[in-house]
């Protein structure tokens, strides 16, 4: 490509503003054809406020938007989709009960109302034809894999003629292997010219997929600079603005007696004759490939899920656990997966999600204790250090990192001994992961339990004492000693298992 081309994307000096937030502050950024790069930053450092004035979705207070070198001014989503710009978002954004066919040519009915089945599918077939992928179309996207669900994205953002592909956080639900069919994809459309922007918190990621990176930091710019010219403690120092000596915070284990013990729990294909014990003091994780059974096996232990045969015993007491209620009574906690769904109620206010597992002791005779609501509230958001402008701020406005920490804070007013955490970092920044990285550790030095579910196998390995392997609802491998494991050894426990189905 000649010298003088212009870039594909320019943002210059662009300025955004929000009622007592300044959101982005002079922000440049830029885009070649044919390239893939990587937007960085912690939580509310700026990506998402400047992705939005990219797509339309905010107008600028100031700065400009150029296209291949004309300036462009974006009104509405619909303005940006026309000139080329299309956003893949964490949230799929596809109508479940719809085919894959149907989500691709939505809104691209002809005039009269009148849809040719068969044209759309052949259509949709060399879209992804293109790509070199095969996705079965024609049944509702809710049985699609969400690999496959992203891949009906990006068919979607083909169809509407995209220049430039925003990817936020594209693999937070994806196994290894889905992993590396989406980066071939994106070689593809690297390929073909397109310009991607991929936003992640796996930085591993980052040094496999981007040819550059740019850092936000405080609605700032902080650098942009080729992906070989940076290592990953620089990175993370850029991020945070300081230096972390180590990403996983170390601790000394003191394991006592088996705390919390699940013996041949049974519930249909998804969970086969799990028994698994956590110790006082320590960390278990328990891992495999996604479909593996491990949220299963957290819900049938907290009573979201009712068991077909096993049994949960705590502190040596079998358990009579027939919903989420019992297991909390007994001191069991279940930190979600989906922390915005099943963890909080994100239109209220940060106060009253913390009461709400509590109102047994924080009321009387029917009526909330404000006062001690309010006393108590400031000191567990204080110990865990929940930032946030007002404790009557709605939960939906804070960050993943605070949104954890809240869902954290109410359990440990509820004085539980064992706490299960589903995923306890997906979509949290590296500097908000180390602090509860650091709570799990002080949970399990007080003498807590902790079960750790996670398919972020750096995670395990930094964080876990022990380490139990799924595979399709069955337990196929334990590492007793995580800090002597690599993940060459998960993995070979997790594919074994799934060999030995076959």
């Amino acid at each position: 490509m000649p010298a003088d081309t212009p870039p594909l994307l320019s943002m210059r000096g662009i300025d955004k503003s929000f009622p007592g937030v300044h959101a982005l502050r002079g922000v440049d950024l830029s885009l070649a054809h044919g390239e893939v790069l990587a937007l960085l930053g912690e939580n509310g450092a700026g990506k998402s406020t400047l992705m939005k004035v990219l797509a339309g979705v905010y107008p600028p207070d100031a700065g400009r938007i150029l296209l291949a070198g004309a300036e462009v001014r974006f009104r509405t989503p619909q303005q940006a989709r026309r000139a080329g710009v299309a956003v893949i978002h964490q949230e799929l954004n596809l109508i479940p009960a719809l085919t894959g066919c149907e989500n691709i040519f939505l809104g691209q009915e002809g005039s009269a109302g009148l849809v040719s089945r068969g044209a759309e599918a052949r259509a949709a077939a060399a879209l992804l034809a293109r790509l070199g992928l095969s996705v079965p179309l024609h049944v509702p996207c809710r049985r699609l894999t969400v690999a496959q669900q992203q891949i009906v994205e990006i068919a979607k953002a083909l169809l509407h003629d995209a220049r430039i592909i925003v990817m936020d956080e594209p693999t937070a639900a994806l196994t290894p292997l889905e992993t590396r069919q989406l980066f071939r994809i994106v070689g593809e459309l690297k390929a073909r010219g397109l310009g991607i922007v991929y936003i992640s918190h796996r930085l591993e990621e980052i040094f496999q997929v981007a040819d550059r990176i740019a850092v936000l930091r405080d609605g700032a710019n902080v650098r942009d600079c080729a992906t070989a010219a940076v290592d990953r403690p620089a990175l993370i120092e850029m991020m945070v603005g300081r230096a972390l000596t180590e990403e996983y915070p170390r601790r000394v284990p003191r394991i006592g007696p088996p705390r919390l013990v699940a013996e041949g729990l049974v519930r249909g294909r998804a969970v086969r004759g799990v028994s698994l014990e956590v110790r006082r003091g320590e960390v278990l994780a328990v891992t495999g490939l996604v479909g593996s059974g491990r949220t299963e096996t957290a819900r049938l232990i907290f009573g979201a899920d009712r068991p077909e045969a096993g049994r949960v015993l705590l502190d040596g007491r079998a358990l009579r656990v027939r919903g989420p209620r019992d297991a909390i009574r007994a001191g069991i906690a279940l930190l979600p997966e989906d922390r915005k769904t099943e963890g909080l109620v994100l239109a209220h206010a940060l106060r009253d999600n913390f009461a709400l597992p509590n109102l047994s002791w924080l009321s009387r005779l029917g009526f909330v204790r404000r006062r001690l609501e309010r006393e108590r509230y400031a000191e567990y958001a204080s110990r865990l250090r929940v930032r946030a402008p007002a404790p009557t701020e709605r939960a939906r406005n804070l960050s993943g990192g605070n949104q954890q920490k809240l869902v954290l804070a109410k359990w440990l007013a509820r004085r539980c001994n064992v706490l299960l955490f589903d995923e306890p970092t997906r979509g949290i920044d590296v500097g908000a992961r180390y602090e509860i990285y650091r709570l799990i550790n002080d949970l399990a030095a007080e003498g807590k339990a902790i079960l750790m579910i996670s398919s972020d196998l750096p995670e395990v390995l930094g964080m876990a004492d022990r380490i139990l392997v799924m595979h399709e609802g069955r337990i196929t491998g334990e590492i007793t000693d995580a800090r002597r494991a690599d993940q060459r050894q998960i993995m070979e426990l997790a594919v074994r298992g799934a060999e030995e189905a076959a």
